[in-house]
């Protein structure tokens, strides 16, 4: 099967699992790091082929939507990759990619290194900052009911990887938690300056939120 016909099985293929998926995890979010990924990767050498299967399938069952359990999304892609006869070694650096693509709080040693997660990870991390990252960020909150902000609630800036996936801390401790990060820990270049004009943006919002806040 060539690239285009695998790749269009691929996206019909995760338009049809995330239908109906909280709105931060659908499909627009994967058609979103899908772009990025094509527009980073032109400035690097990787497989093509990789990334864009990484892309479209990193969050085909993103654990925090099967209770935590992380063996989901990497068995539903490795069978459907497996139907449509992508080869072995392709699989293999797919899963691989979307075994060590998250964040998990930031404190946990990633096992996988390649050029491809690298370009992958940064695409899915630049949709997490910026103007679509705090939207995001609020949709998520308001799926799973959780205030807002409570400034007697401090972020935790040390938190197990189990204390992540259970925190359930107002929205705004996210932004400290994990987005504000996310700048420096960008691999490429292209991904670095994407990010800087981003992560301004939010450094903003939050400038303008605690005055709004305080009533000023």
């Amino acid at each position: 099967m060539i690239e285009e016909e695998i790749v269009s099985k691929t996206i019909a293929f995760v338009k049809q699992k995330l239908a109906g998926a909280e709105g931060g995890h659908d499909w627009f979010h994967i058609q979103r790091v899908y772009n990025t990924t094509k527009m980073i990767a032109k400035q690097e050498k990787v497989d093509y082929p990789v990334v864009c299967l990484g892309a479209l399938l990193h969050d085909i069952a993103d654990s925090k939507f099967h209770n935590g359990d992380e063996t989901v999304g990497p068995r539903v892609a490795r069978e459907f990759l497996e139907s449509i006869n992508v080869q072995q070694d392709t699989i293999d650096h797919v899963i691989n990619i979307i075994e060590n693509i998250s964040f998990k709080g930031g404190n946990v040693e990633q096992k996988f290194t390649s050029p491809e997660l690298d370009v992958v990870q940064d695409a899915d991390r630049l949709d997490a900052i910026g103007a679509i990252g705090i939207a995001r960020c609020f949709n998520y909150g308001g799926f799973k009911n959780r205030a807002l902000y409570d400034p007697a609630i401090a972020p935790n800036l040390h938190m197990s990887k189990e204390e992540y996936k259970k925190s359930t801390a107002p929205t705004i401790n996210h932004f400290y938690e994990k987005l504000l990060l996310l700048k420096d820990r960008m691999n490429t270049k292209t991904g670095l300056k994407i990010a800087q004009e981003r992560h301004d943006f939010m450094e903003q919002f939050l400038d303008q939120f605690y005055k709004e806040w305080e009533g000023e």
